[in-house]
């Protein structure tokens, strides 16, 4: 069983793994532009995930995932990308199946993800 995280941590580690990808280095400033938030609140959350081992922060601001927050990070990213697809192959809107997919990613069990995976696997997919 894995450590309790909320939502809201698990949706800042997902977006620093997305934003790690597409930029060099990933700032509060960058996290902020993505999701929308003000910068003050990123700062905030930022300091939660650095209590929580799951981020460091370099003197100049750039942010890294630790081996732990990567993990929950493409834990989550790998949900939601999954059940993103099984709900637009279902014939659900590419829009609505990626926030349906945001919402499901958080509360779905580790047993039932990997049993939804690998339903969607042999079947679907």
């Amino acid at each position: 069983m894995r450590t309790f995280v909320n939502e809201s941590a698990e949706n800042y580690l997902e977006t620093i793994l997305i934003l790690s990808k597409r930029l060099p280095v990933v700032r509060s400033v960058d996290i902020a532009n993505e999701l929308n938030f003000k910068k003050s609140s990123v700062s905030i959350a930022m300091k939660n995930l650095r209590e929580k081992n799951h981020i460091t922060v370099t003197d100049a601001g750039y942010i890294y995932l630790t081996d732990a927050g990567k993990e929950i990070a493409e834990m989550i990213l790998e949900r939601h990308e999954l059940i993103t697809e099984i709900l637009v192959k279902l014939g659900v809107n590419e829009e609505i199946a990626a926030e349906d997919a945001c919402r499901i990613e958080h509360v779905i069990s580790k047993e039932s993800f990997k049993a939804v995976r690998e339903y969607a696997k042999d079947k679907l997919l």
